[in-house]
């Protein structure tokens, strides 16, 4: 679009008749460009009414009179004009234009706040390739799909620590969540009640008409100084939504190899009381899940529970460029009119 509106300013410019120019443009009379057609037929009828009613002198002349000049052929340049001229205007009453959009989105974001269990239990591999990782993957595809939301990110295990503060910088919040290990916290257990307050003290402050928390945890509340339930009632107390996803399979599942190689197999237990009871006071919702693809469904759930409408604004420029080619035109029509007066239009047809 810009280099066609540059040439607006050089309306003399060849680059107008290339290809790539005109097959860039929108026809606001589309219509017109089937008038380029009927201009070969009146030539050629023209040119038959000629041949058949045109009258014409005998003269007797030699053989050696009648030899073929190519200075004949000169009397065509004042006819090939006028049809440019005419091909050029018909252009020109077709309106080449080209419209510039632009598209404004904007919406009443929503302020999330993802928080991630990274306690030892969560390198057990009933998931692939444990249950860390796959939270990492679901957390990161849930991301790449929000709009102008501001997201946070809290870990925990023995405590619990914000990574990410709210945020609409999704590709930093995808680098943490990548970089997320089990060593960035020393003290092993889980503070389910320390995450959730860590993660309101992050949103009391906001004015954002929707505040979520995403919990995702795989065992009971065994360290930290604040109860779950307490922390859960402080966080509906400002109207922050919890969603709690408890993950793992129950009883028997694979972590680490033993001395030959083979997986070892771990007894496993999950509180869902308390994860339920927590999404029951944030007025959110449980989900229990033993798999990568039952997470990955639960992530899009709560994706599509959590839209807001978004809006936008549509702005078009329309510029014209029907005045290049009717100059065009007009000068051909001109250089037509001085050659019909001149000799080349009286050189001789027979």
């Amino acid at each position: 679009m810009t280099e066609v509106n540059n040439l607006a300013h050089q309306w003399w410019s060849m680059s107008w008749f290339e290809p790539s120019t005109l097959q860039g443009f929108t026809w606001d009379n589309a219509w017109a460009l089937y008038l380029l057609l009927v201009i070969p037929v009146l030539y050629l009828l023209k040119w038959l009414l000629n041949i058949k009613f045109k009258q014409r002198l005998p003269i007797a002349l030699t053989k050696r009179e009648l030899n073929w000049s190519p200075v004949t052929l000169l009397r065509f340049i004042p006819p090939l004009f006028f049809a440019l001229a005419m091909a050029l205007m018909v252009v020109a009453l077709a309106r080449p234009q080209r419209t510039n959009e632009h598209v404004e989105q904007w919406a009443e974001g929503i302020d999330i706040n993802l928080v991630v269990d990274i306690s030892g239990s969560m390198q057990i591999e009933d998931f692939k390739p444990n249950r860390l990782e796959a939270a990492k993957k679901v957390c990161g595809d849930f991301i790449k799909g929000r709009f102008q939301d501001r997201i946070g990110l809290v870990i925990f295990s023995g405590e619990a620590y914000s990574l990410a503060p709210l945020t609409t910088d999704y590709n930093l919040l995808e680098s943490y969540i990548h970089d997320i290990d089990f060593k960035m916290i020393a003290n092993d257990g889980t503070a389910i009640g320390s995450a959730l307050a860590v993660a309101t003290n992050r949103m009391r402050e906001s004015k954002s008409k929707s505040k979520v928390i995403i919990l995702l945890s795989d065992g009971e509340n065994t360290a930290g100084n604040i109860d779950p339930i307490t922390a859960a009632k402080l966080a509906a107390a400002y109207d922050i939504k919890i969603y709690t996803i408890a993950i793992g399979k129950e009883g028997m599942v694979p972590w680490g190899k033993d001395f030959f190689g083979r997986p070892r197999m771990v007894p496993n237990t999950l509180d869902e009381t308390t994860l339920k009871s927590i999404a029951e006071i944030g007025k959110g919702h449980f989900y229990r899940v033993s798999n990568n693809e039952a997470l990955q469904n639960v992530f899009h759930k709560i994706d599509q529970y959590e839209k807001v409408k978004i809006k936008e604004s549509r702005y078009k420029n329309t510029s014209d460029f029907y005045d290049v080619y009717l100059n065009w035109g007009i000068i051909f029509l001109l250089i037509f009119m001085v050659l019909k007066s001149s000799f080349m239009s009286n050189i001789l047809e027979d």
